[in-house]
């Protein structure tokens, strides 16, 4: 009798072990996300010719700078849904050596948004394609007379400047 309790505990024991290894269906398994989070409404914003400050404010960081190819960033996404497979998705931006972007490669590639294709308003024309020479970023138009952007502007222009004051030094002899 006794040994018949001490293998009964024993199995109960093991069991429990062997069962907390075990997913349990039903259990949250929380999705995994590391990288940069790139959309095809970022890549549309993209331009050639642009800084890398805009290409940096517009996508963020990079997350791979690469020491041998300084003119090169690279954002990585990746994503494991609970239980699922991982996915991965790439993007690289190119520089040229005046810090002017000039090409993208990767999953994503200029052209309809996503949104756009839900909202079924595709682009009749095709995506463009990247050049090998930079476009040469045009000179702004003026504003023409009259318009919003004239009176701002003009608002700008006028605007005086307003003198800081300078706070006194704090006095540091002793009382």
């Amino acid at each position: 009798m006794p040994n018949t309790k001490l293998l009964l505990t024993s199995l109960t024991f093991v069991g429990l072990i062997a069962l907390a290894g075990c997913s349990f269906p039903g259990v949250y398994k929380i999705d995994i996300q590391q990288g940069n989070v790139v959309t095809q409404d970022m890549i549309d914003q993209l331009k050639p010719g642009m800084t890398r400050r805009q290409v940096r404010f517009i996508m963020g960081n990079p997350l791979v700078t690469d020491t041998f190819h300084a003119n090169r960033w690279d954002y990585l996404y990746s994503i494991q849904p609970g239980g699922g497979q991982r996915q991965q998705e790439r993007m690289s931006v190119i520089f040229n050596d005046s810090d002017q972007l000039v090409g993208l490669s990767g999953d994503f590639m200029p052209g309809v948004s996503r949104d756009q294709a839900i909202l079924g308003q595709d682009g009749a024309s095709p995506a463009p394609q990247p050049q090998a020479q930079p476009e040469q970023p045009q000179a702004e138009e003026p504003a023409r007379p009259g318009s919003l952007e004239e009176q701002i502007q003009r608002e700008i222009d006028e605007a005086e400047t307003t003198p800081v004051p300078i706070p006194e030094p704090l006095e540091t002899a002793p009382q």
